[in-house]
């Protein structure tokens, strides 16, 4: 493969496929989504992957609560979070499963090149565990009541097996060299944090589990004995979607190797993402990934909304009730870039009446039929250039500014329709009336045209209505009592 564009690789973690999706997965999902659309925009050759992360024992032991058979569980649990793709208007070009036969042989390679490094090796360990996180816990990453910080409401076990482990410490020179580009993280305090971490000690991590314990899992080359404990196979997806190793389509040379590469995480991610993953890279001699973008989380109660706490919403019931831009709007707009963003359907409802039911929905419908009533045709639209504010904010990942920054133009607009009066002028002045309505009509178009990466489906529906000079027949957002 090869092209002229500027390469340009964006993927989300993999949720764990053990309930259905629930909103806090959708942020992940709709905020890269939006990040690629405006990369092709821009003109890049991009590659954007997401798909369902579907072995280890939260899965493992979710199907035997069930009483469903493992195969059977993951794959409708995984036909579950496909169906986000269309529901919210999702862009991805592939669907990675880590239960497919391609990544499980990646993820051996991974393990074969971290081994030939000399950086895996056997020994018997005692250890803390959550089965939340799927990893063993030091006293730090316990509360004053031992229990984990992120699954206080589940029981920490105590475990002691044979497992193999990863040479961590030996990486903490080099890791240290990779997090002092501001680049590599953003936001930069997350970047901090990473830093502190390494700098408090790294501890060698177990890559292992005991195939008599937990029998669901990557087999481990040449031990029959022993499984790849889910993070070390799940963070292989990150280069297997691409063909790596074999690369046959080239597609792992041009979007990892030559281009720019973005992953996207919650902010709990950070240990796995920008150090263990990174780790691993160095010791496959694989190039490690560009930047990693740390969201917050969205809240319920004051609470992380999860699966393990049950304190979840559905985003395909809210997008069978709203809409699926009226979700992203809000995903978008109304929760944080970065830090943590509380959601109540009470607070959605709020968004979508004042933004969209009575701000852009009300906006086009006094536009465009002053526009059917008055103008012949839809004026010419020049060649649009997207505001350099709107960009920057978007380079930067700070999507909520960049939908803000649409706003505060859709309100600036209002405010002229409510000055200059284009439905009065018109009915004593015909010309300047037309002229009137006339800079709207550009004006709104400007703004739709920034829609396109935020609200794809209102972006199409409103240059369409604008070109053939048509009123909506009915309310693009119906206000909701």
């Amino acid at each position: 493969m090869s092209s002229d564009k500027k390469s340009f690789y964006i993927t989300t973690t993999l949720p764990y496929v053990n309930a259905d999706p629930h909103i806090g997965f959708a942020l992940e999902l709709v905020q890269s989504d939006a990040i690629a659309r405006y990369q092709r925009l821009m003109g890049k050759d991009v590659f954007f992957s997401t798909g369902t992360d579907e072995y280890g024992q939260k899965i493992f032991e979710a199907a035997k609560k069930a009483g469903k058979e493992i195969h059977a569980y993951v794959d409708h649990y995984s036909a579950e979070f496909k169906k986000l793709e269309e529901a919210l208007g999702i862009s991805n070009d592939t669907f990675i499963r880590t239960t497919s036969e391609h990544h499980k042989k990646a993820a051996q390679e991974m393990w074969k090149r971290c081994n030939k490094s000399g950086d895996i090796y056997k020994k018997t360990y005692t250890g803390q565990y959550c089965v939340g996180c799927e990893s063993f816990k030091t006293e730090k990453d316990l509360n004053e009541q031992k229990q984990c910080v992120l699954h206080s409401n589940l029981k920490i076990a105590t475990l002691e097996e044979e497992n193999y482990f990863f040479r961590f410490n030996k990486y903490k020179d080099k890791l240290l060299e990779y997090l002092s580009n501001p680049g590599v993280i953003l936001p930069d305090w997350r970047r901090e944090e990473a830093i502190t971490f390494v700098q408090n000690g790294l501890e060698d991590f177990s890559i292992s589990r005991e195939k008599k314990r937990l029998s669901w899992g990557v087999p481990v080359p040449d031990d029959e004995q022993q499984v790849m404990y889910v993070w070390f196979d799940a963070l292989t997806n990150y280069i297997s979607t691409l063909g790596w190793p074999d690369d046959k389509e080239e597609k792992f040379k041009n979007f990892w190797e030559n281009g720019e590469t973005i992953q996207t995480a919650g902010k709990d991610q950070i240990r796995f993402q920008s150090l263990m993953w990174q780790a691993m890279l160095m010791s496959a001699g694989v190039k490690n990934t560009d930047k990693v973008v740390y969201h917050g989380f969205i809240t319920s109660g004051d609470q992380k909304m999860s699966k393990s706490l049950g304190n979840v919403i559905s985003p395909l019931d809210l997008v069978k009730e709203y809409g699926t831009d009226a979700v992203r709007y809000f995903l978008l707009r109304e929760i944080s870039s970065f830090e943590d963003s509380p959601f109540t359907l009470e607070r959605f409802k709020e968004a979508y009446n004042a933004g969209l039911a009575n701000g852009l929905g009300n906006l086009v419908s006094r536009i465009l039929t002053l526009s059917e009533k008055y103008l012949e045709k839809c004026p010419e639209i020049p060649d649009g250039l997207t505001p350099q504010e709107f960009k920057d904010y978007l380079d930067k990942f700070e999507i909520n500014k960049a939908v803000d920054f649409i706003w505060t133009r859709i309100q600036i607009l209002d405010k002229k329709i409510q000055v200059t009066e284009p439905f009065k002028v018109v009915k004593v002045d015909l010309k300047k009336g037309k002229e009137l309505i006339t800079e709207t009509v550009l004006e709104l178009y400007a703004i739709t045209r920034m829609l396109n990466s935020i609200m794809p489906e209102t972006n199409e529906k409103l240059k369409k209505l604008i070109r053939e000079n048509k009123k909506p027949e009915k309310p693009l957002f119906p206000r909701k009592d």
